[in-house]
């Protein structure tokens, strides 16, 4: 039988291990808005409204935030290696269904199967490079998980619309398929385990609970936006109720298991931590809305092609792309807050000139706000994520990545579902009172960035609170021992 090789211990098999894992996740990410530009090609091929075609992407971020809560556990009680292969190979089959889908439902599926490698992706990445990575190198590699997590996102719809401009949506998944495929082989020779896999048991009740509470607020979050329409199964309160109900009994089953907490809430003890995933979480939630909204606008409003939509986006990711290492350097130099609160006032800037869009706004004022948003986040990004994790003690980290990427989703949930419900609803109202549907979704769009601009001027309050992470000897003597250490 042939020996797998040993685990990398030199710094080039750290880069290689590294560079695989950024590249993997870049790929899984990218998934989560690769389907917006397509929407108005899906909704009139399966004939659904704009409210359930969003379930392309809220369902996808709705199996991550149920997914991802159980990670912490997963990446202590299983090797690197098992928990990347059943990742991608969860992504792979996902792929291939959505390539596959016959009806929108099916396409729905293999999203949600997708989500579930992707919701491993990211903590698995994050652990990974705080266990691997000195403390004053963090700030430049936490750039490049930045650019996974900001930029990916970002230039989906770009990739979305250089595809759709001359091949079927189905290409989408057909041209990622090969590349999962061939990092699943990568990692399954090349990964190995650079934590020590620990035997801890599993709360089946605190699974459940996780489930629920999460399931249950984005699933409301998304009825919101179906609600809109009046198309929706059930009352919007009853998932709302059953999952804010759910999250408060999962708080406290947490922090009655103290360590062996499904996931260890005890993270929130530390300040730097609790202010910086509070900026992330407002940062997504504002992102997130955006995203949706702009291919909207420019396809609906504008009259542009996929293509034209596609490269009218691609200047605001390629600049995130290429400011998160430099501000990663900056971050080991400075520290956050000087990025951090310039970041946020810019993208503040940016949403409320994006309120201005009109029927006549000309592309490059579109083009420039884009750009100008994309510059303030690759500020904040960066230092954020690398000022909440390496605040942490290490017995915390993979519990803080999980944290971290739970609350990115429900954010984006939160955010896709605000914009997409004020729009619809200012949207049915202009057509009831004999608006034109061009002039009556404009005004929609412009109502949802009015929202996008008030909750940028709480990111900026949010941001001026950021610190300097402390030492991780000073964060393990801040976070209080559970109750059965």
């Amino acid at each position: 039988m042939r020996l797998a090789p040993p685990v990398p211990t030199t710094a080039e098999g750290h880069g290689r291990l590294i560079g695989l894992l950024v590249a993997s996740a870049f790929v899984v990410i990218l998934n989560e808005t690769i389907m917006s530009v397509a929407l108005p090609d899906l909704m009139r091929e399966f004939e659904v409204r704009a409210t359930t075609a969003q379930w392309l992407t809220t369902a996808f971020l709705l199996t991550m935030a149920v997914v991802i809560p159980v990670t912490g556990f997963l990446l202590t009680r299983f090797s690197l290696r098992t928990v990347f292969v059943a990742a991608m190979t969860s992504f792979s089959i996902g792929t291939l269904v959505a390539a596959l889908a016959p009806v929108f439902a099916v396409l729905v599926a293999g999203r949600v199967v997708q989500a579930v490698g992707t919701a491993l992706m990211m903590p698995l990445l994050i652990t990974t490079i705080l266990n691997l990575v000195d403390e004053e190198r963090r700030g430049r590699m936490m750039g490049t998980i930045s650019i996974v997590i900001s930029v990916a996102p970002a230039i989906g719809p770009t990739v979305s619309g250089l595809v759709l401009d001359s091949l079927s949506w189905r290409w989408m998944f057909w041209i990622v398929l090969p590349i999962a495929l061939l990092s699943l082989a990568l990692g399954a020779r090349w990964v190995r385990n650079v934590t020590e896999p620990r035997r801890v048991p599993v709360d089946v009740v605190s699974v459940v609970l996780s489930a629920l509470a999460f399931g249950g607020l984005i699933y409301g979050l998304s009825s919101i936006g179906e609600s809109a329409s009046g198309h929706t199964p059930m009352p919007v309160w009853v998932p709302l109720v059953i999952g804010g109900g759910a999250l408060v009994a999962f708080i406290a089953r947490q922090l009655q298991l103290g360590d062996r907490a499904l996931l260890d809430l005890r993270a929130f003890t530390v300040r730097t931590f609790t202010v910086a995933v509070a900026l992330v979480a407002v940062s997504m939630l504002a992102l997130f809305g955006t995203l949706i909204l702009l291919p909207l606008y420019l396809q609906n409003v504008l009259g542009l092609s996929v293509l034209d939509t596609g490269l009218v986006l691609l200047p605001g990711g390629l600049t995130m792309g290429l400011l998160a290492p430099v501000v990663g350097r900056l971050f080991d130099r400075v520290g956050p807050r000087p990025l951090v609160a310039p970041g946020a006032a810019i993208v503040s800037v940016a949403l409320w000139g994006m309120t201005t869009f009109d029927l006549d706004t000309g592309r490059p004022i579109v083009v420039g706000l884009h750009v100008l948003m994309s510059v303030g986040l690759a500020f904040m990004f960066t230092p954020l994520l690398t000022s909440a994790l390496g605040s942490l003690p290490p017995r915390l980290y993979s519990h803080g990545s999980a944290i971290v990427s739970t609350l990115q989703q429900v954010a984006g949930a939160a955010g896709t579902a605000l914009f997409v419900t004020v729009m619809t609803r200012r949207t049915v109202a202009g057509t009831e009172a004999g608006q034109p549907l061009v002039e009556a979704t404009a005004e929609g769009i412009h109502a949802a960035l009015m929202y996008g601009g008030a909750i940028s001027a709480v990111a900026v309050l949010i941001a001026l609170l950021v610190r300097r992470p402390a030492t991780p000897a000073d964060a393990a003597e801040t976070v209080e021992p559970g109750p059965h250490m």
